[in-house]
């Protein structure tokens, strides 16, 4: 599957530059590619936790952090998006191990469009597959950012959605508050209040009430849990 078709693909491109977040969005917009712009590492994983993106480019050379650091916290985060580094000769040179374990790919600076472009479609190929989830009947598509259940398509917020989607991607495991806190509101502590389970009941209104039977399972003492047990 190629990105030259009529969906939506979404990127985040996490670079210092102004004028590179701007090549970016004349170069891909042609290709179907939705480019978002950060230009350091807080603002992304902002970005990145409640939401769900098909690629993500890392200028390793940013302001607040490192990008091999960011990278690494987006990981342990379950940010499981991939990610190609935009990074100097003697940047991967010392850092290629560490590239291998947790990257997709990598672009040297400076770099031709081209090459950039060529390498972006070729990772989106190799995880095309992992781009729709499915549970029983309810789907979720990364690639146009829809959910359905059945033939009913199903209206999330963003929240909504990023809550189901590390529900989807732990899908059949349990996953505990602190990890939806994380991943999903980007909070490594305990706020003091019910909001997690607050909106695991407005999901539940959205994708389990209105049809015969739930998909979404409360595991006392571990969390919740997408799967399907089958008719009730």
């Amino acid at each position: 599957m190629t990105t030259e078709t009529t969906t939506t693909t979404r990127l985040l491109a996490i670079a210092p530059d102004l004028d590179f977040h701007g090549a970016l969005q004349d170069g891909l917009h042609p290709l179907g590619m939705e480019v978002e712009s950060a230009t350091n590492g807080g603002a992304s994983l902002r970005r990145l936790l409640p939401r769900a993106f098909d690629l993500v480019l890392l200028d390793v050379d940013l302001p607040d952090v490192a990008g091999w650091d960011l990278l690494a916290m987006l990981r342990r985060a379950g940010v499981d998006t991939p990610v190609i580094l935009l990074a100097s000769r003697e940047d991967v040179d010392s850092r290629l191990d560490g590239l291998l374990s947790e990257g997709d790919d990598y672009v040297v600076k400076p770099f031709g469009f081209g090459e950039l472009r060529a390498r972006i479609q070729a990772v989106l190929k190799r995880r095309a597959p992992s781009l729709e989830w499915r549970v029983g009947d309810l789907v979720m598509d990364h690639r146009s950012g829809k959910v359905h259940r059945g033939d009913v398509k199903l209206e999330l917020t963003r929240l909504e959605y990023g809550l189901l989607r590390r529900l989807m991607e732990r899908r059949g495991e349990p996953v505990d508050r602190a990890d939806l806190l994380r991943t999903v509101w980007g909070i490594d502590f305990n706020p003091g209040t019910n909001m997690v389970e607050v909106h695991i009941r407005r999901l539940r209104q959205k994708v389990d009430r209105p049809f015969d039977r739930p998909l979404i399972h409360t595991i006392r003492g571990q969390g919740y849990v997408v799967e399907d047990r089958g008719p009730v």
